[in-house]
């Protein structure tokens, strides 16, 4: 019996088959797709970076040198406060006022738990740096803390021995900045103040009477004033002035501390107006202000 032949798919049915086909392999891929979709982490888009902050405004400086008195800082500060004005364009806290005010009276930590009713001595001499918005009050107790980390190493068992308190010490060495341009004359110019205290004899430095009777070094000490009563007259009163002359930088301060062993009481400025001719004499001493035009 013959055996009947079948018949292949149609066109069509092929046609349709390669669809399904093709539909399975695209639904399998976007399957795979959306399956490592969801297997990965969730990732922002990272913001953009916020701008750099603006720099710090940049500070002023004022600038005490040592030896200079509380007024001399008060007309400093109010000088360099004008300056400041001038080169920010706006104004600053800091004036010769109100410092005035803020270095009147303060307990210094270091130095004596009562409040300090004069601060002449203790408003350390230095660079300080402000911005506008600091205050007089920040500025001066900068001052005493620089005061306060310098002094407290400084050692007073030699003044202490001598029966001389703290406040001799810094009394001591406030005249001897006053007195000394030469670093190493500090120590002697102190070594003659310890003696003259030792002898009752009057110091006989010029600058305490200058700074009681608010005589500028340009002008010549007047006859009168050399026979006033003033405390801080040191040719007639006799022992140390009431309060420091001026404010010391940490070589006087040392120096007041640790005198030289000599046993000079005498000393006068050279003619290089630097240094000093220092003798025990009496005798001497009138003999070089006689030689070098002091007077006979």
């Amino acid at each position: 019996m013959p055996v009947r032949q079948s018949r292949g798919p149609s066109r069509q049915q092929i046609r349709r088959r390669r669809i399904v086909a093709l539909g399975a392999v695209l639904l399998a891929l976007g399957a795979a797709v959306a399956a490592v979709a969801v297997a990965l982490p969730h990732v922002k888009k990272a913001a953009p970076a916020p701008p750099p902050p603006p720099p710090p405004p940049k500070p002023f400086r004022v600038i005490f040198p040592e030896g200079f008195t509380r007024a001399q800082m008060i007309g400093r500060v109010q000088a360099v406060a004008k300056i400041a004005r001038r080169k920010r364009g706006k104004p600053v806290v800091l004036n010769g006022k109100q410092y005035r005010l803020a270095t009147r009276r303060a307990v210094i930590p270091c130095f004596t738990p009562k409040k300090q009713k004069n601060l002449e001595g203790f408003l350390f001499p230095a660079t300080y740096d402000f911005l506008a918005d600091t205050t007089n009050r920040v500025l001066a107790a900068d001052q005493l803390r620089a005061f306060c980390s310098n002094w407290r190493p400084v050692d007073l068992a030699f003044a202490k021995r001598k029966n001389l308190t703290p406040y001799d010490v810094l009394i001591i060495a406030s005249m001897v900045e006053k007195e000394t341009l030469a670093p190493d004359e500090r120590p002697l110019v102190a070594a003659v103040i310890y003696n003259r205290l030792h002898e009752h004899m009057p110091l006989g430095i010029d600058a305490t009477l200058r700074y009681g009777l608010h005589i500028p070094p340009t002008k010549s000490i007047l006859q009168s004033q050399l026979d006033s009563d003033n405390p801080y007259n040191s040719r007639k009163v006799v022992g140390l002035p009431p309060t420091p002359i001026a404010n010391p930088g940490l070589a006087s301060i040392q120096a007041a501390a640790h005198p030289a062993n000599v046993n000079y009481l005498y000393f006068v400025r050279k003619p290089d107006k630097v240094h000093h001719f220092f003798t025990a004499s009496d005798t001497a001493f009138a003999q070089y202000e006689c030689e070098h035009g002091y007077g006979c």
